[in-house]
């Protein structure tokens, strides 16, 4: 394996982009020690989306229309029905002050009722600007339909946005979105495992089995032989503690715990959509000729003018197009790439270099060099 001081001058070299050569010398580096709170989080132990519907006013003249936003309109009737106001039949409040929005928030795992979490607040029909408003009471509820925290407070919406009498218009941001930070108060609870007797069970991050068994190897020679047990590539068993107190220790020991990941297998990765590609430096490529060519077919119109002679009875000037095709192709020679022990990382951005090939064409010589077998390394495609 390269030294480091190598692997910089290589890709000094190389003069690729600053961030490219970050990425490369960062997959060539071996792995280094993680915590284990970094790698793995516990079982069951996790936050909850919440999400709820909920009515803005004090805006100023940017809620939402009321041709436009009918459920807007019910709402409000309802919302003063329960304080004793009755609408008349075919009456409609305007609108221009009132906003309908949805509500959205995460609940942390161990919330206690008291406790305040933040809450993102999003316009849903055509409200211009929710600045300056007031969230009114709206229940916060989990995908089990139960209400888990109730929000209300006043806006921080970080856009805005004015318009002119002539129709003109500019907007900074997103002025249709804000936050209230502690703008909901949690209601109930959601039990988790930790709380439960018997094992716990720790859920690696990224799925590896050489990474399962040496948490397991580490916890058992900290703690104890049988306390971990690795059960796949994803989770290792713990025997902890019954005792609430002493199991907070324990796993506070755990996760403080310093853990060799292992090193990820031989990937590939192409995004299509913006041409990045990023080698893992296990790759291999194995002996293999590889031609690069590029075939540019230009077209260009031009208009003729065409008339009759000076002295010409009949005729008429009339205007002709002329469209002139011309097909060039590079003639690039073939290459080898690989050899019998498959090259390495180096070898390869080197190979790239060489061909001056564009990362769209990239995408296509790795798909060939994956479909004639030379490619050791799985090719993923996002």
């Amino acid at each position: 394996m390269m030294s480091i001081q190598k692997i910089k001058r290589f890709l000094k070299c190389q003069r690729l982009p600053s961030f490219v050569a970050a990425l490369l010398l960062c997959a060539a580096l071996p792995a280094a020690a993680e915590r284990l709170k970094d790698i793995a989080s516990i079982a069951g132990v996790r936050s909850n989306h919440l999400v709820g519907y909920g009515l803005v006013i004090g805006l100023n003249g940017s809620g939402d229309s009321t041709n436009s936003a009918p459920f807007t309109v019910q709402s409000l009737k309802s919302m003063l029905a329960k304080f004793g106001v009755v609408v008349p039949p075919g009456v409609n409040p305007s609108l221009k002050n009132v906003a309908a929005v949805m509500v959205h928030a995460q609940l942390p795992p161990f919330a206690k009722p008291g406790q305040t979490i933040d809450i993102t607040v999003s316009s849903i029909a055509n409200a211009k600007s929710l600045r300056g408003g007031s969230l009114l009471m709206a229940p916060l509820k989990g995908a089990d339909g139960q209400t888990y925290a109730i929000a209300q407070g006043n806006m921080v919406v970080g856009g805005f946005g004015a318009e002119g009498g002539d129709g003109s218009s500019v907007t900074v941001n997103i002025p249709s979105v804000g936050r209230i930070p502690n703008g909901a108060t949690v209601e109930r609870s959601v039990p988790t495992p930790f709380s439960q007797a018997g094992p716990l069970v720790l859920n690696l991050k990224t799925p590896d089995f050489t990474t399962a068994m040496r948490v397991a190897e580490k916890i058992n020679a900290v703690v104890g032989d049988g306390t971990a047990l690795p059960i796949d590539s994803t989770s290792i068993q713990v025997q902890a503690p019954a005792n609430q107190g002493q199991k907070v220790a324990f796993l506070a020991m755990l996760q403080a715990m310093d853990v060799t990941p292992g090193e990820a297998p031989a990937r590939v990765i192409v995004n299509a959509r913006t041409g990045t590609i990023v080698i893992d430096s296990h790759v291999r490529v194995m002996p293999v000729a590889v031609a690069h060519g590029s075939l540019t077919v230009s077209v260009s119109e031009s208009l003729d003018v065409s008339q009759p002679g000076a002295f010409a009875r009949r005729g008429r000037t009339v205007v002709t197009p002329s469209s002139d095709v011309a097909i060039t192709q590079e003639n690039n020679p073939m290459f080898l790439l690989g050899k019998e022990s498959g090259v390495s990382l180096e070898e390869v951005v080197r190979a790239v270099n060489n061909i001056g090939a564009a990362p769209g064409d990239m995408v296509s010589i790795l798909e060939a060099l994956k479909q004639a077998g030379a490619l050791r390394a799985e090719l993923i495609v996002i």
